[in-house]
């Protein structure tokens, strides 16, 4: 057995002895990472293999719906991640897509990694994209290999990369395979080593443009330093209900510090 399959067995420290499991038990948080993806590709299993089973859980600000929080050491650093409620896309029709949305847009994580199923990457995708279209601080772990492999799916690793323009890691998260290779990537991204450049849809219509534009002018006018104020204009002009009301009773000033869990 080789030095990463034996830390990768036991779970504790990588073939470099740096990344430990910490449970939650963090006295300083350097940057927090949110594990985003579908129902069913084993998202939760990659939080459990980076964080271990020791990790906090409770329900998300005014909501019932649960969420888990674990952290790691990674180097000399430190990280708290979020796993976020399975969704299908950040459309807001259920209250798990809206807290999955509203906290890589508002909470600001400094990664997002998207989970995805290599045996249904074509439906998975979908999600994806909607991620990169807001954060370019993204890393693709490409889960469930192992089942790839048995259905003879092959896919390009190095391809999917360069077309998503964010680092794409192969896993098998049951057989905790490529954890390593993962919280690497996770900590280029962290530490700008790895700067991001992801595909997003440019086919909008140039009156759209203008719209989309104009508003988050305004939006950026009325609220200082909010993020991503593109994509929260094209979310009003959509008719987004929940933008909406966001907008109109100044929620949105306290949306990031609702969800931020830095400190």
């Amino acid at each position: 057995m080789s030095d990463q399959s034996k830390c990768e067995s036991c779970g504790v420290h990588n073939r470099k002895g740096n990344l430990i499991k910490l449970g939650i038990a963090l006295d300083k948080i350097d940057y927090v990472v949110a594990l985003a993806g579908n129902p069913n590709t084993g998202k939760s299993t990659v939080f459990n293999n980076l964080t271990g089973l020791r990790q906090h859980t409770g329900n998300w600000p005014g909501k019932t719906v649960t969420r888990a929080v674990g952290g790691l050491s990674f180097g000399d650093k430190q990280y708290k991640l979020v796993d976020l409620p399975g969704t299908y896309s950040l459309l807001s029709t259920s209250t798990e897509e809206e807290i999955a949305r509203d906290f890589i847009l508002f909470g600001r994580p400094d990664v997002t990694v998207i989970v995805v199923d290599a045996t249904r990457l074509e439906r998975n995708l979908n999600l994806v994209l909607q991620i990169l279209e807001i954060t370019n601080h993204a890393v693709l772990c490409l889960n469930l290999m192992d089942e790839a492999k048995r259905n003879h799916i092959e896919i390009d690793v190095r391809s999917l990369s360069k077309s998503l323009g964010i680092p794409v890691i192969p896993t098998a998260a049951r057989q905790k395979t490529g954890m390593y290779d993962l919280i690497s990537a996770i900590e280029e991204v962290a530490t700008g080593k790895y700067i991001g450049a992801p595909h997003r849809v440019r086919s909008m219509s140039s009156k759209l443009n203008h719209a989309i534009e104009m508003l988050s002018q305004k939006l950026a006018e009325e609220f200082p330093g909010l993020p991503n104020v593109n994509w929260i204009a094209l979310r009003l002009l959509e008719g987004d209900q929940r933008i909406i009301e966001a907008v109109q009773t100044r929620e949105l000033e306290s949306f990031g510090k609702a969800l931020a869990i830095h400190e």
